[in-house]
């Protein structure tokens, strides 16, 4: 019987599955998702742990409840209360050793086109000894010498990967807007209902937009003064409505039968959130009232409730942030939106319209049934080739965990920055989400104008 316990071990430590699959009573898991949600798992650990060095009652908690604590921090020479093991530049030590562990493993697996190569068996395998290596990687970082050339050189690498990573955000939401206006639209052809669907959905997501417009004109502009914020509003719905009628004209419609307004009032809907975001996130401007003293104007009356209870907020925020991050990068990395990232589609005729058109059709898992094995429930799904790019999705974690580290320690406030005002007003956020919601505009624009740019390529959204 021990001898079995320890074989399970192994599996769970050496094997293709993830430590969960190795139960006969979990449901039927994938070998692509089972590694990718490990590789997931392992981020979100150290995404955590980044968040509670940026606390600033951490190191008083731990203070107060952990006994000989300061002899501790003596001990591994981490000062007196451990002070080098929080704040931003102990942020940016472990994710510089997450960043290597991916970017390693992104080299690693260059060009594996199966599951049954030495490297595709590290990629999916070997949990325990991976997890062990990324802690070594994430405390190495600690002992690195000049730590102040390391943390100014780092600070700017961490910045380019991060607006990368902003930039595959986008292009990704661009692509979803295609994929989904070209699916529904591909059930046009068999029931008219879908017609409904597409004038319904597109309806309520221009409401919306315009919605949240007048009500940011509304709470975030008054009759005198607050000039900023009426210039962006302006151009941010300029640019709404530009998107809206370059969609649908003509010449646009001939080169791309695709283009509607469906994909339009998405990106308009993302436009106006990344409007009301950097809003909330722009400093405070303070005026002299009749009796002199200092009130703020351009902002809701009610804006300071909504940060008062600092803990919900928090992790309310954080939870969001690694949620948006997780699906960036699992979604990022499948085969349609990778082959989307580098300009090739499907084509129009293998569309099924679907509802939930993000999955696949049902019935596709029939083959694989087939591979399941007895013991651990896995389907190996990637025995004829592999189900995704595994360098590039080492490449997207890569540049992820450059963003966590941006984004935690509050861009390029960092000194100042701390999990607990995860959403204080800040100039360097504002413009970062100011340009993402440019950015995203042209990349759209783009894919309306470039067949009339480029008349002589193939272009297909």
């Amino acid at each position: 019987m021990s001898a079995r316990c320890c074989a399970g071990q192994l599996a769970c430590c050496c094997g293709p599955a993830g430590c969960a699959l190795c139960c006969g009573c979990c449901p039927k898991f994938r070998q692509s998702r089972s590694t990718r949600f490990m590789y997931a798992l392992y981020f979100i650990l150290v995404a955590l742990l980044c968040c509670v060095m940026m606390s600033k009652t951490m190191p008083k908690e731990m203070k107060e409840h952990i006994p000989f604590y300061e002899d501790l921090c003596k001990g591994i020479k981490a000062g007196d209360t451990c002070q080098n093991l929080v704040g931003y530049s102990a942020v940016y030590r472990v994710c510089f050793g997450m960043a290597c562990f991916f970017f390693i493993f992104c080299l690693l697996t260059l060009k594996i086109n199966n599951s049954k190569s030495c490297r595709a068996h590290i990629h999916n395998g070997f949990w325990f000894f991976k997890l062990l290596l990324l802690g070594a990687m994430c405390s190495g970082a600690f002992f690195i010498p000049d730590q102040e050339t390391f943390l100014n050189a780092w600070r700017y690498v961490g910045a380019i990967g991060a607006f990368i990573f902003i930039g595959i955000q986008l292009i990704l939401l661009v692509e979803f807007a295609h994929k989904w206006n070209k699916n529904w639209t591909a059930g046009t052809a068999s029931n008219k209902l879908w017609y409904a669907s597409l004038a319904l959905v597109t309806l309520v997501m221009y409401s919306i937009a315009a919605g949240g417009f007048i009500l940011m004109a509304v709470f975030y502009t008054q009759k005198d003064g607050c000039v900023e914020n009426k210039i962006l509003l302006g151009a941010n719905g300029g640019l709404c409505l530009l998107i809206s009628l370059v969609a649908i004209l003509p010449c646009v419609q001939n080169r791309q039968p695709n283009s509607g307004l469906l994909q339009s009032g998405l990106i308009s809907c993302y436009v106006t959130y990344l409007t009301f975001s950097a809003l909330s996130s722009k400093p405070v401007e303070l005026v002299l009232d009749d009796r002199g003293k200092n009130v703020t104007i351009c902002v809701p009356d009610f804006g300071q409730d909504l940060y008062r209870d600092e803990n919900l907020v928090t992790g309310l925020g954080t939870t969001l942030l690694i949620a948006c991050i997780l699906y960036s990068c699992l979604t990022s990395t499948t085969r349609a939106s990778s082959d989307a990232l580098q300009g090739r589609y499907a084509a129009p005729e293998l569309e099924v319209a679907r509802c939930c058109f993000c999955f696949g059709p049902d019935g596709e898992d029939t083959e694989e049934q087939q591979n399941v094995k007895e013991g651990p429930r896995v389907i190996y799904d990637e025995k004829k080739g592999t189900v995704y790019s595994y360098s590039y999705f080492h490449f997207v974690f890569f540049l992820a965990s450059l963003y966590v580290m941006m984004t935690v320690t509050n861009w390029f406030n960092y000194e100042s920055a701390n999990i607990e005002t995860f959403f204080s007003r800040s100039w360097s956020i504002f413009w970062v989400k100011m340009a993402s919601c440019w950015i995203c505009v042209l990349l759209y624009l783009w894919t309306l104008v470039a067949p009339l740019c480029c008349p002589s390529r193939q272009f297909s959204v």
